[in-house]
């Protein structure tokens, strides 16, 4: 698909240094070709979406299938020193444990498979058996593997159009009339990546590395929103009573013992609405 791939080929020394292959996630034995000759593997892509009619097929199935296809690939190959996967933090909060302000989630977290799917939290659910398989089959294999878990990821858009993750600030800032009673888990996508590339140079990096440089609700996104663009009609009024998750913080030291300089909340939120207007997404 030339218009999923058009700003990938546009990206400097594409011409000499990318190439794109063609894989279904489900089909094994497709990323094969992909990975031989490789030193070092990255695997990133899960389906992110709302309003899911069949979670196996949308959700469950590409997550999980889709990361032991790779993996199988990856243990094909002598070459390859380690493998690094994107998880999230949807696989460490969602276990029941309570929440609460004082309370610090760290890698030692795991969501719990059977909360999720009572919970019917499809996307936690997806991630957490993806990351649990993951490591079963890296460890009876033999694969150095890292896990990267952020939280939900913000900051200017490489692709010309909206993501999940970046939706609800465009919500916030296209005339929404009120804001979500939520909580949001925020982190830089330069940060993240540079978190992938972190685990895979650094040859003491292991486990797991949560990714949030702020756990905020999200009346305080809309202020500091206010404060960088105080001509935008930001909502005013929270949507309801019942608030979705609790605030709660999130560790920062072992990716911070990885070379990890978390980038400020603010700059993450100015750089994320100034992508949306050069994407023409948003005019402002």
């Amino acid at each position: 698909d030339r218009k999923k791939s058009e700003h990938l080929l546009a990206l400097d020394g594409a011409k000499e240094r990318l190439r794109l292959f063609k894989a279904q996630l489900l089909d094994e034995g497709a990323f094969d070709s992909v990975v031989d000759g490789c030193v070092g593997v990255f695997h990133t892509a899960s389906p992110f979406y709302h309003n899911i009619k069949d979670p196996q097929a949308e959700m469950l199935d590409p997550a999980v299938k889709g990361t032991l296809n790779v993996l199988r690939s990856c243990a094909k190959v002598p070459s390859i020193k380690r493998v690094v996967i994107t998880s999230s933090i949807a696989a460490t909060v969602f276990n029941g444990r309570p929440l609460g302000p004082d309370v610090v989630v760290d890698e030692t977290w795991f969501s719990d498979p059977a909360f999720c799917e009572k919970s019917k939290l499809w996307y936690m659910l997806s991630k957490t058996l993806a990351e649990e398989a993951a490591w079963k089959f890296a460890k009876e294999n033999g694969i150095d593997m890292v896990t990267i878990n952020p939280g939900l990821v913000i900051g200017p858009l490489l692709q010309p159009t909206v993501n999940t993750s970046v939706e609800p600030i465009l919500k916030l800032i296209n005339g929404a009339k009120t804001f979500p009673n939520a909580t949001f888990r925020l982190i830089d996508v330069r940060d993240v990546a540079n978190a992938h590339v972190l685990a895979f140079e650094n040859s003491s990096a292991c486990g797991r590395y949560l990714l949030v440089e702020r756990a905020v609700h999200c009346s305080e996104v809309v202020l500091a929103l206010r404060k960088l663009y105080p001509a935008l009609g930001l909502p005013e009024k929270c949507a309801d009573e019942k608030l979705s998750t609790p605030i709660f913080q999130v560790s920062k030291e072992r990716a911070k013992s990885l070379g990890v300089n978390f980038t400020l909340l603010e700059v993450s939120l100015k750089d994320t609405v100034e992508s949306l207007k050069e994407k023409n997404i948003f005019s402002g």
